[in-house]
């Protein structure tokens, strides 16, 4: 490896016309992608193959069915063990849980959890993926939750106030 980037066999994926791809994440296995759709308030997972094909496997909703208000998608984080995928619901201010397949990448719905506050635009997993920070961009609060070992979350009672929080990011300790 030399440092210097190359195209992949495919230069791009056609969504779903109306979906809004907005962010992705890769599994720790590097070999799934999970695509957050902000429009069509859905997550894509991607099989990615050696020369860097994306092949979609499943589509699966962010909202409970039946909900019918206004909502949109905005950001998906798959756990540091790879076993589940959260993504974010801006109007029905929750985090969708799944549970990943690690052979096929597939979701099974594990549930929602509200993020107690307003427009969740963001949200990170610890590094130790013993945590989940929720940002409520609306609520001016960045909320903290305990990851259960079945991948749902238990709020910690820990809310940090800041004025329209907007992103997250944990760096990294030492040098």
């Amino acid at each position: 490896a030399n440092g210097k980037l190359k195209p992949s066999a495919q230069a791009y994926v056609e969504e779903v016309a109306g979906e809004g791809p907005r962010h992705f994440d890769f599994h720790p296995s590097n070999r799934y992608v999970y695509v957050i759709n902000e429009l069509g308030c859905t997550i894509t997972v991607y099989d990615m193959s050696g020369d860097g094909r994306l092949t979609p496997v499943q589509t699966v909703p962010t909202l409970p069915e039946g909900w019918e208000g206004s909502n949109t998608t905005a950001d998906v984080h798959v756990s540091p063990d790879g076993n589940y995928v959260y993504g974010s619901n801006r109007g029905h201010d929750s985090l969708v849980i799944y549970g990943i397949d690690q052979s096929t990448g597939k979701m099974t719905y594990v549930g929602h959890q509200p993020t107690l506050g307003e427009e969740p635009r963001n949200f990170a997993i610890t590094p130790d993926g013993a945590f989940l920070l929720a940002e409520n961009q609306n609520s001016d609060t960045i909320v903290t939750f305990k990851r259960e070992s079945d991948g749902t979350l238990s709020a910690t009672g820990s809310v940090i106030e800041i004025p329209a929080p907007v992103c997250i990011k944990f760096m990294p300790v030492g040098g």
